[in-house]
């Protein structure tokens, strides 16, 4: 498969023997030139797109996808880090979430992505490739030692991850390290899953506790629906 339009383009050739992708990168001259200077006008779009497919062709190997990564960005000026968020979105459309894994730990192994965002996309993939106890290690590693800062939506993806996979000492402990920089959670359903996780390994105190210390979470969620239900038996007496 040839991309006769990217500046930076590369052939992938299936070996019809190991079946691994070699790579083909077009030639400078002596004054640091590609020869065929070609694709110039190409467009984002169909840079990302080549990109998205050949990935796809791809056997799962990690050097194969590597060395494919490193062919297509080896010809940027610079690191081209959104081209590659599209092209992560594209994965995610098509639920490649093994090939996105491997997008991202390349991206960061370049020192390139290192956002709560990217951190996120990857807990994420990790959780729908049927990782979680990986998907735990990379949050010790490079996201719970900051948990002052973390994001909730993020905390809550990975109490998330802990409750399905029934990782309650984690949940717990990932809870009450929020809890001890003073961030309350902001909804009820993160109260719940704490409180399923204090029962079920018998700490029926702390559930107590939580349950008090937050009930102004349901108590507000009720008050939010009465306005609707006095609002269709007002409706009800008209009718």
């Amino acid at each position: 498969m040839t991309c006769f339009h990217c500046e930076y383009t590369f052939e992938i050739v299936k070996d019809q023997h190991n079946n691994q992708g070699i790579h083909h990168f077009p030639e400078k001259n002596a004054g640091g030139e590609n020869r065929n200077q070609i694709g110039w006008n190409v467009s984002r779009k169909d840079k990302v797109n080549f990109l998205v497919k050949t990935l796809l062709d791809l056997n799962d190997s990690k050097e194969a996808v590597y060395g494919t990564l490193d062919g297509w960005v080896a010809w940027e000026q610079d690191f081209p880090i959104g081209k590659l968020r599209m092209a992560l979105i594209a994965l995610e459309k098509e639920h490649q979430w093994h090939r996105i894994i491997q997008v991202i730990k390349w991206m960061l192994s370049k020192g390139q992505g290192t956002t709560m965002g990217t951190y996120g996309q990857l807990i994420h993939a990790l959780d729908m490739d049927q990782r979680p106890e990986e998907a735990h290690k990379f949050w010790q590693k490079k996201i719970g030692m900051d948990l002052h800062a973390v994001p909730w939506q993020l905390c809550k993806s990975m109490m998330s991850i802990y409750y399905r996979n029934n990782m309650f000492e984690n949940l717990i402990k990932l809870f009450e390290g929020l809890e001890a920089f003073d961030r309350k959670p902001p909804q009820k359903s993160i109260v719940r899953k704490v409180t399923d996780a204090y029962e079920i390994l018998g700490r029926l105190e702390k559930k107590k506790r939580v349950l008090e210390k937050y009930n102004h979470l349901f108590t507000e969620d009720r008050s939010r629906k009465k306005p609707r239900k006095a609002l269709s038996k007002e409706k009800k007496k008209l009718g």
